[in-house]
């Protein structure tokens, strides 16, 4: 009987539980336990797969395969909450810039300091026209991300 790897410590208690997926082989650089935690957590902060895998020293493509193994029910579930939380964070942030604006210091020639700064108009154009659907209900897919 195979033996099932313990659920991922570092997020023990969180919503972001879950079982890691078993190795298929011993890989000092593969996908550990605790390197599918941080990923999953990484996913949480940034609600980008191929940003969260690179913060991890992963792959994207690596990062899907992972997830399309028969064992990742439970590490699958994980992902779609963590984007979720993810993309509504960036969401957030990307809001607060548009309305409440950014502010932009420039030491220019003979070292004069220019700063400017407002509503970041862009961001909002953007939320508007990419958030017909709420960022908690999209779904990560290949061609997405």
């Amino acid at each position: 009987m195979e033996q099932s790897p313990p659920p991922a410590e570092l997020l023990a208690g969180t919503v972001l539980a879950f079982q890691p997926v078993p190795q298929q082989r011993r890989r000092a650089d593969g996908w550990t336990p605790e390197t599918q935690a941080n990923f999953i957590r990484a996913l949480a902060a940034m609600g980008s797969v191929g940003k969260a895998a690179h913060a991890v020293g992963m792959g994207r493509a690596s990062a899907y395969r992972l997830r399309e193994r028969n064992a990742a029910a439970s590490f699958a579930a994980g992902w779609e909450r963590a984007i979720a939380m993810g993309r509504t964070h960036q969401f957030s942030i990307a809001m607060d810039r548009a309305l409440n604006g950014v502010t932009i210091v420039r030491v220019l020639k003979g070292g004069a300091i220019d700063v400017s700064g407002g509503p970041d108009m862009t961001v909002v154009h953007a939320a508007l026209r990419d958030e017909a659907m709420p960022p908690h209900l999209l779904k990560a897919t290949k061609e997405t991300e």
